[in-house]
């Protein structure tokens, strides 16, 4: 039987709260009062207040973000310019390369040129080779008797006549 007892305590205890509404709201109330008061007297006390601390948390964000933006403007001016730069010495270089590849095809036709030039000359030279070997080889076949002086042999042994002229008649003396 204790324990219907107890369960008449409790259920009268909890009864007892449960038949003065008034006054357990009236606690309630008092401990919240009590805990907003305190929260205003320690805002009071240290001066701050989440307001004024996301207020100013915001404005330095906001200026670092600023700070940040023009940097990254600077940067980006920077990048332009060296971009620029990149392409015009790559633009001088292309030049530069193609007056290479002009000047190198304009020597590879002079080579060409030349080339067949020696070519040419070579085979004339060797023609005039041949024909020399061939009027040796005829001058040592054919006797010496038969063969008639050069100009060159018949001009001494003329005693300064020309070959085939006439002579000239002697002078009077008077």
């Amino acid at each position: 039987m204790m324990e219907f007892i107890s369960r008449d305590a409790r259920a009268s205890g909890i009864a007892h709260i449960g038949a003065q509404p008034i006054a357990l709201a009236a606690a309630t109330l008092v401990v919240i009062l009590v805990g907003v008061g305190s929260i205003v007297l320690w805002r009071a006390y240290t001066g701050t207040s989440p307001e004024q601390d996301r207020t100013t948390s915001t404005r330095q964000l906001q200026a670092r973000t600023a700070q940040a933006s023009e940097q990254l403007v600077e940067k980006t001016r920077g990048l332009e310019v060296s971009q620029q730069e990149s392409i015009d010495q790559l633009q001088v270089v292309q030049d530069q390369l193609l007056t290479v590849k002009r000047l190198l095809t304009a020597q590879q036709n002079d080579t060409k040129r030349l080339s067949e030039q020696v070519q040419s000359l070579t085979g004339a030279v060797d023609g005039l080779r041949q024909s020399f070997a061939s009027v040796q080889s005829a001058e040592v076949s054919s006797p010496p008797s038969t063969r008639k002086p050069s100009i060159r042999q018949r001009a001494p042994a003329a005693s300064g006549r020309l070959v085939g002229a006439h002579p000239k008649p002697p002078k009077s003396p008077g």
